[in-house]
């Protein structure tokens, strides 16, 4: 059984960002029959120096991934055979294998204080040395360690890493091939912290092999870990899962995108009226670029989607593809997700029921845009959706796109006045006149094609251009000389 999970932190909304790695996670199980999983990484909320839960955000995170139609399988809420979900309710099982680290003699306990640290830490920079850690603690005799921990000293577990098992670094899903970055990592990393709280480290590797999954697919940020938690997998003699890094998305100034930074928490485009499908399709397309052809394998002949391909969820499972992702870090182009927003109401406005959902929507925005307007009502917003069709970008702009269809214009406002002057008074009047008696004829048929003949006719009976007529006739309907959209 092929099983993913996403493991998002408990200090903030979720974000663009994180929307996409569930995505992408969603996707690869669906695509390959599998299932997958929410896990809370919530062991930061008992750190040594602050709290970084927010609260509320769990909640937060739920409701943003069932608002985009984003089921996970098991998570909170949904108990299932591998939780419980959080990972602040697993710590006997951190402490279980890390006292496996220790018997194994792959990790030791460490007693020194945060300023020797400090001072030991500076000392060794000042050497030229690489190392973050003297390992001081390692030659410490194993009657040592059990009288100071009787004694209450306070102490973390580190990974010892002069005492590693050799093992092959597997290519990443995405990267491929990857250089050993053993040397980025600190002298010793700590798995289990003073107050009894694993690292992120640890915990992921545990609960990875607890909850048998297979297939990692996390933010690019992780790389730098990739070494670490490979040590980790071996020194307990557990089979690591497949790993694919996504490339990060960057804000439209090329930063990277956070949930402290910008606007880009997945409630804001919910509150802005974006539509769940068009921003999961803007994602989906985020560093969809080439299909990149296997090891000892011809290129392949698979093109990946276009960068602004219409698709819904299920079309995205069929295409979805690991090798087409590129390795850039993308930015989120705005203008793609108005363009893929305005497609995706188009096809909600054919589906049966579907002008009606959208006219419900949006239906106190109008209200509250226009109180005293007697056409606000769901059937009323339905035909006013409907004629905007194609010109519509945003479901939340239809009190303003087309303000005309709820209110009577305001033809003194100035660009009503601007349109009448570039029409002589006397060829105004007689065009108004000419196209109102035509219009009070009871045998008239008030659709497209007979108001369109009618405005025809009059442009031949009145030897005026149609330019001048049309301008007339839409200052006196809108008042506007073009539609918002």
């Amino acid at each position: 059984m092929i099983r993913l999970r996403f493991a998002p932190s408990p200090t903030g909304s979720l974000h663009l960002g994180g929307l996409r790695t569930a995505l992408y996670n969603y996707l690869f199980a669906r695509k390959n029959g599998g299932e997958w999983i929410l896990r809370i990484e919530d062991t930061d909320t008992a750190s040594w120096a602050t709290t970084r839960a927010v609260p509320g955000a769990v909640d937060n995170i739920r409701s943003a991934l069932a608002w985009a139609g984003l089921e996970y399988d098991f998570g909170p809420g949904k108990h299932g055979p591998h939780g419980p979900y959080f990972q602040s309710e697993r710590l006997s099982l951190y402490h279980s294998y890390a006292n496996k680290l220790l018997e194994s003699g792959r990790a030791y306990r460490c007693f020194c204080s945060p300023d020797r640290l400090q001072t030991t830490r500076e000392r060794l920079a000042r050497s030229g040395s690489n190392s973050t850690y003297d390992k001081t603690c390692l030659s410490l005799t194993d009657e040592e360690v059990a009288r100071r921990v009787r004694a209450g000293e306070k102490s973390v577990i580190r990974l010892d890493d002069s005492n590693l098992p050799r093992r092959a670094t597997p290519p990443d899903l995405v990267f491929g091939s990857l250089k050993d970055a053993h040397a980025s990592l600190p002298t010793d990393p700590v798995l289990l912290k003073s107050d009894l709280f694993p690292t992120y480290h640890l915990a992921s590797v545990v609960d990875d092999h607890e909850m048998g999954i297979t297939h990692v697919l996390r933010g690019e940020e992780w790389l730098p870990s990739l070494p670490l938690h490979l040590d980790l997998y071996a020194s307990l003699s557990l089979e690591p899962p497949q790993f694919a890094h996504l490339p990060l998305l960057l804000n439209t100034d090329g930063t990277k995108m956070s949930k402290r930074k910008g606007d880009v928490q997945v409630f804001d485009y919910k509150r802005r009226g974006w539509e769940p499908g068009a921003i999961l399709n803007w994602l989906a397309l985020a560093g969809w670029g080439h299909i990149h052809a296997e090891v000892g394998e011809a290129a392949s002949s698979k093109q990946a989607p276009d960068s602004t391909a219409v698709m819904t969820l299920p079309e995205m499972i069929r295409e979805f593809d690991l090798t087409a992702l590129t390795h850039r870090r993308t930015v989120l182009d705005p203008m793609k997700l108005e363009y893929l927003n305005k497609h995706h109401l188009m096809r909600t406005m054919s589906a049966d029921d579907g002008l009606t959902e959208l006219a419900e929507r949006v239906h106190d925005t109008v209200k509250a845009a226009y109180p005293l307007s007697p056409h606000t009502t769901v059937p009323y917003i339905k035909r006013v959706i409907q004629s905007l069709q194609g010109r519509l970008t945003n479901l939340q702009d239809t009190p303003t796109v087309a303000p005309y269809f709820f209110v009577d214009p305001d033809l003194t406002a100035a660009e009503a006045q601007t349109m009448y002057k570039s029409v002589a008074p006397e060829e105004r009047a007689k065009i108004v006149f000419a196209v109102v008696t035509r219009l009070q004829d009871s045998e008239l048929q008030w659709d497209i094609t007979s108001l369109s003949a009618l405005l025809h006719d009059e442009v031949a009976k009145l030897g005026v251009k149609s330019k001048v007529l049309m301008t007339v006739v839409r200052c006196q309907l809108t008042g506007m000389k073009v539609c918002k959209a």
